[in-house]
């Protein structure tokens, strides 16, 4: 979070960083117990958690929610929303503007090295060939192919999520929040993100897609009634970008020189401090101990 503030202090938090906090709420007991302690430790570290009741949560944040009156539910102040796009093409217009040159919908085919076993070009599906010192493997869930091209071994899990955007006529919710059996945050204009992991759970039965977000949209009209009135814009079933034990995978990897990888589910919540340590390690080549627990050498070639 702190790494976000910083990101918006540099270049603006404009259209894609929202610092509205995040709810979070149970309907069982177990969960509850298990965030309520959660929250604790959290509170252990410093990091500001704030606990009210539904009731109190209707009057001063979310008066659209259908939360019980007396249910707990924990506020994060200092968390945000971030709308991707909106930053990626924030970053990327101020690299173009700094020198970078943008190659889209260009398809990485191979990747070459010399003798000794450095990364020295990039090849792309139009034919062009780049010649390049340092390649960093940031493609998400296609990142064990990547890594394929210089005969790196990427081990990924498979975990598919299912996502729905619904466009509301009038904005119901204003901040993230974890309610039971959905996620739901804001996406910028008029429409929401939905999200369940008991729905992901349904992908590998062969349920369709609509029907999978039309769960969604279904279980997000019980916290927010507003929601009925809304149509579901998109649908997306994607793979989550998480090497196989589960951690990221950011830093350099011996066995190439030149070659680095940054991949890790949370990418958003991630990038700006896994974006910091790799770029001064790239430019230094000075290793950061909080990336000790996910080098990619834990992965033999």
């Amino acid at each position: 979070m702190a790494a976000h503030r910083e990101l918006a202090g540099t270049i603006g938090p404009d259209s894609w960083w929202f610092p509205s906090g995040h709810l979070r709420w149970a309907d069982d007991p177990a969960a509850e117990a298990k965030f309520l302690e959660t929250a604790e430790l959290l509170a252990g570290w410093d990091y500001r958690v704030e606990r009210y009741t539904g009731a109190e949560v209707r009057s001063r944040f979310e008066p659209a929610l259908t939360v019980p009156d007396d249910v707990p539910v924990l506020f994060y102040p200092d968390e945000a929303w971030v709308h991707g796009s909106h930053l990626v093409g924030r970053l990327v217009g101020q690299a173009v503007a700094s020198g970078a040159e943008l190659r889209s919908g260009n398809a990485v085919c191979d990747i070459g090295t010399d003798a000794g076993g450095s990364i020295r070009t990039v090849v792309l599906s139009d034919g062009s060939r780049l010649d390049v010192d340092i390649v960093v493997n940031a493609a998400g869930p296609s990142a064990s192919h990547v890594a394929g091209l210089v005969a790196r071994r990427l081990p990924m899990r498979r975990e598919p999520g299912v996502v729905a955007r619904i466009e509301c006529a009038q904005f119901p919710v204003h901040r993230a929040m974890h309610a039971p059996h959905i996620e739901i945050r804001p996406a910028g204009d008029t429409s929401v993100v939905l999200h369940s992991r008991e729905i992901d759970a349904l992908i590998d039965t062969g349920e369709d897609p609509g029907r999978l977000a039309g769960l969604l949209h279904e279980s997000a009209r019980h916290v927010v009634p507003e929601l009925g009135n809304s149509r579901i814009a998109e649908t997306r079933v994607v793979d989550r970008p998480i090497p196989a034990d589960g951690w990221p995978s950011v830093g350099a990897v011996p066995s190439v020189p030149g070659y680095y990888e940054a991949v890790s589910h949370s990418g958003i919540t991630l990038g700006p401090v896994i974006g910091r340590l790799l770029a001064s390690e790239i430019l230094s080549g000075k290793r950061d101990e909080l990336l000790a627990d996910f080098r990619p050498a834990r992965f033999p070639s």
